[in-house]
């Protein structure tokens, strides 16, 4: 039975159509080749130093000629409690930073959205993008001043609101670092998190406002049905390629706001890395921790990209 035309149509496309379509786009391919190059140097080449997770690593040796230690290194990671803390308090702060992050960029890039006046509207972003371009040393000085137990702003505040009597040393109390965090994140990066977010409202069709607007509708209905439904495939992705880096809750802001007293939930993967493998000279152990991170990132990102898939979801591939 000869195959529909319907049918004929959904085969696989052959190499020639992939010849045809590249030299149609050869000013994008050629575009490409410097970000490939680097790719393949900086990304790629460094692969191979992975072979150090499997070695006693010894800096005046050759790679090839190092003393080959097997799975050691990884058993120690998995069997040193220290290590499992460190994972908790790793996956604790990136998931409030997701959270926070996905939550706060979203409601002010539909506050933002809603400005009808222009001025304001450009004094706002400009004043939520400022804090993104400090560095962490910056901002973690800052942090560290609004919670001064004798100075800061937020023990003052709750003092005369009669919610505290004594002040709280903030940073001095470990229970309290992770929300620290988290929102000293939203306050540095919320700003220019929305700006995919205005994008992505930007597309949305203005009709659809004007024709809900006929019918009745409210803001907040507006918001709810045209909107968020308008901005939920960019949504998915960039939730998709977050949980990429779910063992990614940050380096500077904790190392720069730990202390003796906090660090037993200040503590996460990089510092650990720093401190028990470049510190002390185990390049091996650092190594193998890099190499859990990277594997865990894989499998929620493509656990993530195929749960997408299969709800018939936007998705990255």
């Amino acid at each position: 039975m000869m195959p529909s035309p319907q049918g004929a149509t959904k085969r696989p496309k052959g190499i020639k159509y992939f010849i045809k379509k590249c030299g149609e786009q050869k000013a994008l391919l050629l575009m490409s080749v410097p970000f490939l190059i680097w790719l393949f140097i900086f990304r790629y080449v460094p692969l191979a130093g992975w072979a150090m997770a499997f070695q006693d690593f010894r800096p005046a040796r050759p790679l090839l000629e190092q003393e080959w230690a097997g799975f050691k290194h990884f058993i120690f990671l998995f069997t040193d409690p220290r290590f499992f803390e460190v994972l908790r308090n790793t996956l604790a702060m990136s998931l409030i930073n997701l959270v926070l992050g996905f939550v706060t960029a979203i409601g002010l890039a539909i506050l933002l959205n809603e400005l009808r006046n222009l001025a304001f509207k450009r004094v706002v972003q400009t004043i939520s993008y400022m804090p993104h371009f400090l560095s962490w040393v910056v901002a973690a000085g800052l942090v560290s001043a609004v919670l001064s137990v004798e100075s800061g702003i937020i023990n003052i505040i709750l003092n005369n609101l009669g919610i505290i009597k004594n002040n709280i040393m903030w940073l001095g109390v470990g229970e309290y670092f992770w929300g620290i965090i988290g929102a000293a994140d939203v306050w540095k990066n919320v700003g220019w998190n929305t700006i995919i977010y205005l994008a992505a409202i930007t597309m949305i069709d203005t009709e659809q406002y004007e024709a809900a607007e006929i019918d009745g509708a409210s803001r907040l209905q507006r918001i709810w049905y045209i909107t968020l439904p308008g901005m939920k495939p960019v949504i998915i992705i960039l939730l998709i390629m977050n949980l990429g880096y779910i063992l990614e809750s940050g380096f500077e802001a904790q190392y720069l706001l730990m202390n003796p007293m906090n660090m037993d939930f200040a503590e996460n993967l990089d510092i650990f890395v720093l401190r028990y493998g470049i510190n002390m000279g185990n390049f091996s152990l650092a190594t193998a921790a890099g190499i859990f991170k990277t594997v865990v990132s894989f499998i929620f990102l493509f656990s993530a990209n195929h749960i997408a898939k299969r709800m018939g979801e936007a998705r990255l591939f």
